[in-house]
């Protein structure tokens, strides 16, 4: 197998996810934290991140699902949610975040359950989980082509 072509394509994608905005510096910063010690820890990481979110993302649907919404309920797990992305970089998925607790804010402000802020809000959340699936099927595939390429000497942060 081409250890050194599948390198390449590792990354051409890590690169196109930083080009496409999915992720920002807080990722190199989670790179420059592996080393020879924890080798897969930006993958263990992002792992968590996954799983986590997943579960944020089922209690926000939820508390969407209810007849009476309670925004501030929304707004603390949109917060959680941020501050997971922030974590890890997911820079796209943190800006929909922000959006979202710009419309729970709004609805607080309003307190009339307005339907167009609701609206705002649902189509908010359906961007979200669009992000999350498009970055998730990204880095797994990221992290699959590392897999299959092995290990690597010395790793050096590329040019930006």
């Amino acid at each position: 197998m081409d250890y050194v072509h599948l390198r390449r394509q590792a990354a051409s994608l890590r690169k196109g996810l930083f080009d496409q905005g999915y992720l920002d510096e807080q990722f190199y910063q989670l790179e420059d934290l592996q080393d020879d010690a924890s080798p897969n820890f930006v993958e263990e990481v992002v792992t968590l991140f996954f799983r986590d979110s997943t579960r944020l993302m089922a209690n926000i649907d939820q508390a969407l699902d209810k007849c009476v919404k309670d925004f501030n309920k929304l707004d603390v797990y949109m917060q959680q949610l941020k501050g997971s992305c922030t974590s890890i970089g997911a820079s796209r998925m943190k800006t929909e975040c922000t959006a979202f607790r710009e419309c729970c804010r709004d609805e607080n402000i309003e307190g009339s359950h307005s339907l167009s802020i609701l609206n705002l809000c649902m189509r908010s959340f359906q961007k979200i989980k669009r992000e999350h699936s498009v970055l998730r099927q990204k880095l797994e595939s990221y992290f699959q082509l590392l897999r299959q390429a092995g290990p690597v000497e010395c790793a050096t942060r590329p040019n930006k």
